[in-house]
């Protein structure tokens, strides 16, 4: 196992071993490329390791069939590492879309409201939530509400939460945050996206 030694120990009271296993919440934010990708990244760890993997895709067209659902799916369903559960909160909308179907805001309330529920029965070890940010930036999910419950949350349950223009009550209390930026990219150039690069 890699070996590091943080910069700051905190007078916290907890040994080395608690605080290494600690359950984190983890933000992947920024304009650029990668995010969700990053954190189905962790979910294959995650699935490595045994734990229960649930994903919850906020906004991506619930026809979409990206590559990891199915690559994840297989894994869950293999019986050699974890099991992961994949749950859709929208149809057919993408945050290019976002004033074509206002009824999603409603879907995206229903869909915080199963994470709460979970979170409370500790369904999982890992939860994704894809493209969260985007209805906490939009104000259909009150933030203050999310930082609460994850806050509260009991057990072992590690949190990643994706999606451009994360609000910063969620960057400032999470424990880790990339914001991904755009140097490059093919659409600039007028190239759209294709198989096994986008999805």
């Amino acid at each position: 196992m890699p070996q590091g030694q943080p910069s700051v120990v905190p007078d916290d009271g907890l040994t080395t071993r608690q605080r290494r296993n600690r359950p984190l919440v983890v933000v992947h934010t920024g304009i650029g490329k990668g995010k969700s990708t990053a954190a189905f990244g962790l979910a294959l760890r995650a699935w490595n390791q045994g734990w229960p993997i649930g994903v919850f895709q906020f906004v991506k067209s619930a026809k979409w069939k990206v590559g990891e659902e199915n690559a994840l799916r297989v894994l869950g369903a293999s019986g050699q590492g974890g099991t992961v559960d994949w749950h859709k909160m929208g149809e057919g909308w993408s945050w290019v879309q976002r004033d074509a179907q206002l009824d999603n805001e409603e879907k995206a309330r229903e869909g915080w409201e199963q994470v709460k529920r979970d979170l409370a029965a500790e369904t999982y070890r890992l939860y994704v939530l894809d493209e969260f940010a985007y209805p906490l930036h939009w104000g259909w999910i009150d933030t203050d509400e999310v930082v609460e419950v994850l806050r509260a949350r009991p057990g072992t349950q590690h949190v990643v939460i994706t999606g451009r223009n994360a609000p910063e009550k969620l960057v400032a209390y999470a424990d880790l945050v990339t914001d991904m930026s755009k140097v490059k990219h093919p659409m600039d150039a007028g190239q759209k996206g294709q198989r096994g690069i986008e999805w």
